[in-house]
């Protein structure tokens, strides 16, 4: 799962839902018409030559007050111990840059470790400290998605998917995702947006399916119809999916066949009646096996070079 494409798809789309829902006080002084979401910011550390690419930097303006700052987010989808210090380091260099303050979020999306992830990083002596760095923190899975069901904000519908569940609760939060997706009353593009998300995350078994429809059963009669045809549109599109495999499958076992069927006219005309064991052996190669089968033969004198072979390419 591409876990860095999800999250900047939603952040980007509903970047000022997303401050209101977690930073309520800096959606007090932000000015949402004016936000503008930056292109890729590439900051090349000019001592190693490495180049970074922070993840959403935004623009926008105080409310009010003629002057900008920039939001940085971050979102991280695995531990790293250093990921303060790179935190500091996206921070001076988008200060630099643009010449205005810049406010810091990170975003932790993984499951484990549990453990509350520092917001600092400093840089002390025993008589001084020097520097002492602080970034604001959302740690999903140190969050509860209870305290998410009666928030009418399309970010929240969407992580309360990534947040700690148990797993006889996995059908009811899908359940509640949706019911708080279609409160919304989104247009259709962002409403798959969330959808997706939604799904990508909670996956279920063919038995927690049977619970999230009986969960959608208890949605008021207006909104289970609009969650029915989400639901719906899912099964479409794992269909659509279903078959595209179907499809590239079937390509790929039709190449296989072809070089199988050449393979063993080749081999036959070289060394003549190929031993069972041999032949079964062969008929099992997959393609790419079969294409380096092809030009080994050339080579070989009679049927032990094939079993030779064959032997070596397990």
């Amino acid at each position: 799962m591409d876990h860095d494409r999800l999250f900047k798809e939603l952040l980007s789309t509903f970047f000022v839902e997303f401050v209101t829902l977690f930073f309520p006080e800096v959606a007090s002084y932000l000015d949402a018409d004016s936000v503008v979401l930056l292109d890729k910011e590439i900051l090349t550390d000019v001592t190693s030559g490495e180049k970074h690419v922070t993840d959403l930097v935004a623009r926008a303006r105080f409310r009010g007050v003629d002057s900008f700052f920039i939001v940085h987010v971050e979102t991280q989808s695995s531990a790293e111990s250093a990921f303060p210090r790179r935190m500091y380091r996206y921070f001076s260099r988008l200060h630099d840059k643009h010449a205005l303050p810049v406010y810091p979020i990170a975003l932790f999306s993984y499951d484990v470790p549990a453990r509350p992830e520092p917001d600092s990083y400093e840089v002390a002596f025993p008589d001084l400290t020097v520097l002492r760095f602080q970034f604001r923190v959302i740690q999903l899975n140190q969050l509860r998605w209870r305290d998410f069901l009666d928030r009418e904000n399309p970010v929240a519908a969407a992580l309360m998917a990534k947040m700690p569940i148990r797993v006889d609760e996995r059908p009811k939060v899908k359940a509640e995702c949706l019911r708080l997706l279609v409160t919304l009353r989104l247009d259709p593009a962002r409403t798959r947006l969330i959808s997706g998300f939604v799904d990508s995350y909670l996956k279920l078994t063919a038995e927690e399916e049977k619970l999230f429809r009986r969960e959608v059963l208890d949605i008021e009669p207006e909104k289970r119809e609009v969650v029915m045809e989400i639901v719906t549109s899912w099964t479409e599109e794992g269909i659509r999916q279903g078959l595209e495999q179907g499809r590239v499958e079937g390509r790929v076992e039709g190449r296989r066949v072809e070089a199988l069927e050449l393979v063993r006219r080749q081999l036959v005309r070289r060394l003549g009646t190929l031993p069972p064991e041999a032949d079964q052996r062969v008929g099992s190669l997959p393609v790419d096996q079969l294409e380096s089968l092809a030009e080994a033969l050339l080579d070989f004198r009679d049927a032990t070079h094939l079993t030779a072979w064959l032997a070596a390419s397990r």
